[in-house]
């Protein structure tokens, strides 16, 4: 019988967090650590936005590389943040979809992208799909950003360095000197680098430096999903500076034979995003990370996040899986390290839940320690 599923779908694997949904599909209101989504709704005044939007007729396509007023306000913004004249701008099916784009228009099989490990699932099975070589740089126990292993794992098959800060599964946030040493050896070596910062208003320690400000050869991924809990609404942006107008030009080209264009009456609503005040949800934000950090830390390894909402805790005995399998039988949703990581040795919690539930699992967790 002739196969009829292509090969490149073997180079995904679904498998650690499909394992977790059905081990966790008969539980009762559990204490779910494993969702990546924020726990508040999408401001009333955005909702209204986007209702007036649909009620205008705003529901036809846009522009393939989004709403005028939209990338306008963007290309502002980026280019005031940045230094960067005359930016280039597309708007994309959320930042998933921007990174699709990005590999799309930039990997061919062979080349070789650099990704610090642990990291966000979606780049390594990207990057296999498209036949390109991911070149994991390994930053345990710390986490942070390991500038010279990713020196020493340069080569002429380099296509690109990816940042996540701050970062999902780690909830760290490299700090500006790392990011100005990796911005020298970037510009040093001719090197594209891709950061990816969905979750740059989840800063809680002080800044998130961005490469942007320090390479010009930065593709910028940025969104509104996390900051204005827009997940189902599917926003984001990809920016860059004039000399990499190219690249955005050819993510505009495939975008046109794929999504079409992001949601136009979303787009609409992102607008007035843009100005909203989120920082009430960060302060909320920065307290649960205090609350679950300070109840885990006397008996478990783990580094204090910065930033995101995620914490990556270090398994007992260094074996995550079979402590994830013990976690959910008895009623607390986490994702094991192995899908983030080439490694099995921590567990991911997502804090983006209540205090109740944060104290809950919190005291699950140290009983099963």
């Amino acid at each position: 019988m002739k196969k009829i599923i292509a090969d490149r779908t073997e180079l995904v694997d679904a498998s650690g967090i499909r394992k977790v949904f059905a081990l966790a599909a008969e539980l009762q209101d559990p204490v779910n650590f494993s969702i990546g989504q924020p726990d508040f709704d999408v401001p009333e005044a955005l909702k209204e936005e986007a209702i007036q939007a649909i009620r205008a007729g705003q529901n036809s396509y846009s522009q393939t590389a989004g709403d005028e007023v939209l990338k306008e306000k963007i290309t502002q913004r980026v280019a005031a943040e940045y230094g960067w004249e005359n930016p280039a701008v597309l708007v994309s099916s959320g930042v998933s979809g921007g990174l699709l784009l990005t590999f799309m228009a930039t990997v061919n099989p062979g080349d070789e992208v650099i990704i610090p490990d642990p990291y966000f699932v979606m780049y390594k099975h990207l990057v296999n799909l498209l036949g390109g070589k991911c070149v994991f740089v390994d930053s345990y126990p710390d986490f942070e950003l390991p500038v010279e292993k990713i020196s020493r794992a340069i080569t002429d098959r380099t296509k690109m360095i990816i940042l996540n800060s701050p970062c999902n599964p780690t909830g760290v946030v490299y700090s500006e000197q790392q990011v100005r040493n990796l911005a020298q050896i970037a510009s040093e070596r001719d090197v594209l680098v891709l950061t990816d910062e969905i979750y740059e208003r989840f800063c809680y320690d002080g800044a998130c430096p961005s490469i942007a400000h320090y390479h010009q050869k930065t593709l910028v991924l940025k969104g509104f999903s996390k900051s204005h809990a827009m997940t189902g609404w599917r926003l984001g942006y990809v920016a860059a500076p004039a000399g990499l107008r190219d690249v955005i030009e050819q993510m505009t080209k495939i975008q046109q034979y794929t999504f079409v264009c992001a949601p136009r009456p979303f787009q609409k609503a992102a607008v007035a995003a843009m100005d909203y005040d989120v920082s009430d949800w960060v302060a909320g934000y920065r307290r649960k990370r205090d609350l679950l950090y300070e109840g885990l830390k006397d008996t478990f390894e783990l580094v204090r996040p910065g930033g995101a909402f995620y914490a990556f805790v270090k398994a007992p005995g260094g074996a995550a899986s079979p402590f994830v399998e013990k976690a959910i039988r008895n009623n607390v949703l986490i994702i094991p390290g192995s899908v983030f990581s080439e490694k099995d040795t921590h567990f991911r919690i997502s804090y983006a839940t209540s205090d109740e539930k944060i104290e809950q699992g919190v005291e699950i967790l140290r009983s099963l320690a």
